[in-house]
């Protein structure tokens, strides 16, 4: 019988181990990766290109590129092709990003032969009807004014200017001016230049005639793109504390933030432990300062947000306008005992379980395991980038935290509040 009344022994998480995925070259030199240990009778296919915000040569033309798609091809408009998908069961996403741009097919294994030539239409031959993109304009335009009277998107945007800079990649944001610049050529134009299939990444089992029309139908994609070195401008300010006051606002959405190490770094597995320590789940040394002990906010975090050509450290939270001071000044403050303090033996060690418990929880369906295969190649990271973290992570001391403390130094920090 099941013992209610004691709690199960404790196991040692010892190791992260990911498997390996069958990677096939097409005749065209690009990557397919397959991963089918699935048990379910499902199918993604996604693909992805090099179209992120990085090669924008227009502000948005990533984005706005990527949500036109689907909205017609030279064979089918947008009506067609969402009625095609629904009656296949099939669902359609698509992810611009900083980086990358995917599109993901989801759908019944039974039902990919049908969906798949929908999908290669829509990655290959979009139309960019006029009318299809004035209402996309539209749409964009209407989700801007309403983001930008949110203290909390307002804060997150103006962080990443000032930390990167007006107009570099990963601080430019999309303004409804430039939504207006934007002409169908453009849109053209990009699409051409970078939607070059990069890797292909299929999750499931197919059988052998499905695998093998996916082999033919992809070889006859575009060469992958030969990219150039990108001069980007360290365009970004002093250290800066920005307060954007909103008269009849009752809160303030507060940021610091700051560049901070890439996965590449020999440092950054311990950088990660101790921004768990920092802000990173709800027994974090912020949390129970904030929250807990002086009840200024219901929620605070910190984050390392790694893309392919940078990275950047950030500490978010609503307070009260009256607290806003109090909250940034007990932020500080705790960054700062960081730096200056070993971290007890017993709040390291749960931070390690937690911490290591929420990578293996990430591996617990074939999807997110294929999520962890793609961020080591898109990154170029070793085979073994998962089971090296864990490990460092495992074995890192409060030694070594309290030096990795120091690159999220609060006098190095940049700081904006809203509201």
């Amino acid at each position: 019988m099941l013992d209610r009344k004691s709690a199960p022994e404790f196991a040692e998480i010892k190791n992260f181990n990911l498997p390996t995925p069958e990677v096939i070259r097409l005749s065209n030199g690009i990557p397919l990766i397959h991963f089918d240990n699935v048990s379910q009778e499902v199918v993604k296919v996604e693909l992805v290109f090099k179209a992120g915000k990085w090669f924008e040569p227009k502000s948005g033309i990533s984005q706005f590129t990527a949500q036109m798609l689907e909205k017609g091809t030279i064979k089918r408009n947008s009506f067609q092709i969402a009625e095609e998908f629904d009656q296949l069961g099939s669902s359609l996403e698509i992810s611009p990003g900083f980086d990358f741009t995917s599109i993901s097919l989801y759908t019944l294994s039974k039902n990919l032969k049908k969906a798949l030539p929908i999908l290669c239409e829509l990655a290959t031959s979009p139309s960019f009807p006029p009318a299809e993109i004035g209402l996309m304009k539209d749409i964009i335009k209407q989700n801007l004014k309403i983001n930008n009277k949110k203290n909390s998107h307002v804060a997150s945007k103006k962080i990443r200017q000032n930390i990167f800079g007006l107009q570099h990649p990963y601080g430019n944001s999309l303004e409804e001016s430039d939504i207006d610049n934007l002409t169908r050529e453009d849109l053209v134009d990009f699409f051409k230049e970078r939607f070059a299939l990069h890797e292909i990444y299929i999750t499931g089992k197919i059988d052998i005639e499905t695998k093998n029309r996916l082999l033919d139908n992809f070889s006859d994609f575009h060469i992958p793109i030969v990219d150039g070195q990108k001069i980007i401008l360290d365009n970004k300010l002093e250290k800066s504390s920005e307060y954007i006051e909103i008269p009849d606002s009752v809160q303030s959405s507060l940021r610091l933030g700051k560049k901070i190490l890439n996965r590449s770094d020999p440092d950054y597995a311990s950088l990660v432990l101790i921004n768990h320590v920092l802000g990173g789940y709800f027994g974090s040394r912020l949390m129970k300062n904030i929250r807990e002990e002086k009840g200024l906010t219901y929620g605070i975090h910190s984050s390392i947000s790694t893309l392919k050509n940078d990275a950047f450290f950030v500490i978010g939270t609503d307070v009260n306008k009256e607290n806003r001071t109090l909250a940034l000044a007990e932020i500080k403050m705790e960054i700062k005992k960081l730096r200056n303090d070993l971290i007890e033996y017993e709040e390291l060690e749960t931070a390690k379980n937690h911490l290591l418990g929420s990578l293996q929880l990430e591996t617990a369906n074939p999807f997110s395991i294929v999520e962890k295969i793609k961020v080591i190649r898109l990154n170029q990271l070793s085979s073994d980038f998962y089971s090296s973290l864990f490990t460092s992570i495992r074995y890192s001391t409060s030694e070594s935290l309290k030096r990795v403390a120091e690159y999220f130094n609060e006098d190095y920090l940049y700081e904006v509040s809203v509201g």
